[in-house]
């Protein structure tokens, strides 16, 4: 290395280095002086004919233009451009002839160079190298008549190829400097506008065809093809090279770009503009891969504002096709391809992952009806994705009409259930076990870009689900669903639930489901046909518990909201028929009825059961109260076993007597109010209204107050067993008050009329009317009117059964009817 450095030392030491250095220098000294000379003999040309050479350059633009052209000064650039000839237009002006009517100037430009060809300049001709244009605006308008200001350049006379030649003016290259260009187009409603930091442009002629590439760097202020839509790539900066050409046979500039940023996005374009005269077609193609939020934000506001609504989480790859008529109104025809693989999409309803499908967005959606947003689309193919865990799959999901959106398809499913438990805070069921397959043909609108009354078509197949429905704290296990959608109703062809030791089979429709579900919950009808085997009624009484009520948000209500509130208002009608029901201690078997649920209240009509060898018909309505249950009920009991009949309803809370006191056949009406518990317990002093009954071939064993008043009144008959011809009442019940408005009784022992108050606590006061003969014969009289007429023969007794510190205390009286109804 340190003789390598000392040879080139000596070299440049040496006498040969030193004789053409100096040469190499005379040589650059000659050539400097010789360019200065130029640019001085250029200058002193300049100077010499600068009134020639404006005048000539002002008849080569008038010659091609109907308007006024105006420059404020004429200078000579001294040594810029050379070998060419440099001149600098200052203040340049150019106008159309009908200016003053639109005052839109089409050219106003601080300065404008212009580089001539020297030798056609010596030839006294004039042929234009280069133009820059620096600090300036170009507005080129169009009125809406039709009229354009670019109309001041003159068409060019065609010319036979004997009469062209060599001189033809052309301009080889033009450059752009800190230009604002407006395209101002009123027919069509369109408005291009830029700030063209930048455009260099170098052009090659074959013959009257040109090609070029064109750098710009401009920031867009406007690319609006309709302006009441908006711009596309509002304030974007956009920056890259295009290859143009034109075919002056087809009069049409082809345009090609790689690789250009619009923003810090590139895009690959294509684009074609017709110029022929009577025809401003265009087309542009764009490619690119971008975020789904940067591409919406390309896009002008008619379609962005929608589109920012969703978003995509990974770059898609994306083709956009525009074509239209620069003359014509209304937006070009737009269509937009994407292809989205393994994405995430987010929605106003919610968060779709693991998203794929191939999307088309088309504003021409019917080809005959425009390009509009209410004839637009969006038209996704191969959808598949995961919502709230669950998988959908759409072959293709058509949204058209982007003023009142309706979204069309076919949805299918296959997932286990659990996969459904809600995330979010409003939790009201909870799935353990279960399979769902769903094939639907729905039908959506979109209003605000949420989902609104979906409506569908078609099946929905559910195994051996098991849930917890959370608001009335309901278990179920195992259960079967059959559900087919039609325009008409909603029919549930099966449904196997168990619950516990219950089997229940249900089917049934909701008729005109589809509009009611969404408008009108409170007037769906659900008519059930329920078949079981064998219920327990007690297990079911959480189904018409209350919900607790939630404060409402101002929140859009969810589906899930939706399907909620539809099952909490809807009217349910059910046909039940049970071979086996147990309620408390009552066994009942071939129960039918028809119950409706409406509101959380339960309404049981046209009731019918046998039970203690007897039979019930019964209308019932049970409404929830906290966590109690008020019911209304009127009965009418035939014939039932009154030991088994008291025993299964607790001898309705009666603590003076119990079941085993009394034997017999009991025939009742029964209209009565009251409440029960959650284990369907008449709650003690709840009942109200009115009890009639009678006992057939009854008999009264050890009842207390009789034997009271038999050890009183009679010490030698049996009152402790006394079989009956007859025992019948009629009753008001208030509560802890019963009003005794009759109760007859013709024993074996004795006979008894009693009326007034009975109290299952404090404030009895009944009157007792007791004939002192012995009954035990009237039994064996054959007719009633014959028992009747010796009743009441020979001595009777008139005695008052009141309250004495809460025991039943007996003495002679007659009841006294003032303050009897003082007492009450």
């Amino acid at each position: 290395m340190r003789e390598t450095l000392h040879k080139m030392q000596l070299f440049l030491q040496s006498v040969r280095f030193k004789k053409y250095a100096k040469r190499f220098g005379f040589f650059v000294l000659a050539l400097i002086a010789l360019v200065l000379l130029a640019g001085g003999g250029l200058s002193i040309y300049f100077n010499r004919n600068k009134t020639e050479i404006m005048a000539k350059i002002n008849t080569k633009i008038n010659d091609n233009i109907n308007g006024d052209f105006h420059i404020g000064d004429f200078q000579y650039k001294f040594l810029t451009g050379l070998p060419n000839f440099t001149l600098a237009l200052k203040d340049v002006e150019l106008k159309d002839k009908q200016w003053k009517t639109h005052k839109h100037t089409l050219l106003k430009a601080k300065e404008i160079e212009v580089r001539l060809n020297v030798w056609s300049l010596l030839q006294k001709e004039i042929s234009i190298h280069k133009i820059l244009i620096n600090d300036a605006q170009i507005y080129l308008y169009k009125a809406e008549n039709g009229y354009s200001n670019s109309d001041i350049f003159k068409p060019k006379k065609k010319k036979s190829p004997e009469d062209k030649t060599d001189t033809e003016t052309t301009i080889d290259q033009i450059d752009l400097s800190k230009v604002h260009f407006i395209l101002d187009n009123h027919v069509g409603h369109k408005l291009f506008d830029f700030d063209v930091a930048s455009l260099k442009s170098k052009v090659n002629y074959d013959g009257d065809d040109w090609e070029t590439d064109v750098f710009l760097d401009t920031q867009i202020a406007s690319l609006a093809f309709n302006t009441i839509h908006g711009s596309f790539a509002k304030q974007k900066q956009l920056k890259g090279t295009f290859a143009v050409s034109y075919s002056a046979e087809r009069q049409k500039i082809d345009v090609k770009t790689d690789g250009l940023k619009i923003g810090s996005d590139s895009f690959d374009i294509v684009a074609f503009f017709n110029l022929a005269k009577g025809s401003a077609l265009f087309g542009i193609n764009i490619s690119t891969t971008i975020l789904w939020r940067n591409a919406s934000n390309l896009l002008s506001a008619n379609i962005s504002s929608k589109l920012n609504h969703f978003n995509l989480k990974k770059e898609i790859d994306v083709n956009c096709d525009i074509k239209g008529d620069f003359n014509a109104e209304g937006d070009p025809r737009i269509v937009v391809q994407a292809e989205v693989h393994n994405n995430e999409l987010s929605i106003p309803d919610g968060l779709l992952t693991d998203c794929n499908f191939k999307g088309i967005f088309t504003n021409n959606f019917k080809p005959k009806e425009g390009f509009s947003d209410a004839n637009s689309a969006v038209i996704l193919t191969r959808f598949s994705a995961k919502y709230r865990n669950v998988p959908l799959k759409i072959a293709q999901l058509s949204i058209n009409n982007l003023e009142k959106p309706l979204a069309t398809g076919i949805v299918n499913s296959d997932f286990d259930l659990p996969v459904f438990n809600e995330e979010s805070t409003e939790k009201w069921i909870h799935f353990t076990e279960g399979h769902a397959t769903i094939n639907l043909k729905f039908q959506f609108d979109i209003v605000n870009l949420y989902i609104t009354k979906p409506r569908f078509i078609g099946n929905v197949d559910v195994k051996n689900v098991s849930f917890h429905f959370i608001p009335k704290n309901i278990h179920a296990e195992k259960i079967n669903v059959q559900l087919e959608f039609t325009q008409e109703a909603l029919i549930i062809n099966k449904i196997a639930y168990k619950n516990k030791n219950n089997t229940i089979f249900i089917d049934g429709r909701i008729n005109n489901f589809l509009n009611l579900y969404y408008d009108a919950p409170e007037k769906m009808v659900v008519n059930w046909n329920i078949y079981c085997p064998s219920i327990d009624v007690r297990q079911f009484l959480g189904v018409l518990a209350t919900s607790q009520k939630k404060k409402v948000t101002s929140k859009k209500p969810s589906m899930s909201h939706q399907l909620r509130t539809a099952i909490e208002k809807c009217i349910v009608d059910i046909n039940l028929k049970a071979d086996k029901i147990t309620y408390n201690k009552l066994t009942a078997t071939n129960t039918k009825a028809q119950i409706q649920m409406i509101d959380s209240r339960l309404v049981i009509k046209n009731g019918s059961l046998q039970t203690c060898g007897g039979s019930i018909n019964f209308n019932t309505t049970l409404s929830p109260n906290g966590k109690n249950y008020n019911f209304t009920s009127n009965a009418q009991v035939n014939k039932v076993d009154i030991t088994s009949f008291l025993k299964s309803f607790n001898n309705f809370g009666i603590k003076s007597f119990t079941p085993n006191n009394i034997h017999g056949q009991l025939t009742s009406k029964a209209d009565v109010t009251g409440s029960i518990n959650s284990n369907g317990e008449l709650i003690p002093n709840s009942a109200h209204g009115n009890l009639a009954f009678n006992v057939s071939h009854g008999a009264l064993v050890n009842f207390e107050p009789i034997m009271k008043v038999g050890k009183f009144a009679f010490p030698f008959r049996d009152v402790e067993n006394i079989t009956f011809s007859d025992l019948s009442g009629d009753f008001k019940l208030r509560g802890e008050l019963v009003d005794v408005k009759k109760l007859t009784i013709s024993s074996s022992v004795l006979n008894l009329d009693a009326e007034g108050i009975y109290s299952f606590g404090r404030g009895t006061n009944m009157a007792l009317t007791i004939p002192l003969r012995n009954s035990k014969d009237d039994a064996q009289l054959a007719t009633k009117a014959e028992r009747d007429a010796v009743r009441d023969r020979g001595i009777v007794l008139h005695l008052i059964a009141v309250d004495d510190g809460g025991k039943m205390k007996i003495k002679w009286g007659k009841k006294d009817k003032g303050k009897n109804r003082k007492e009450r």
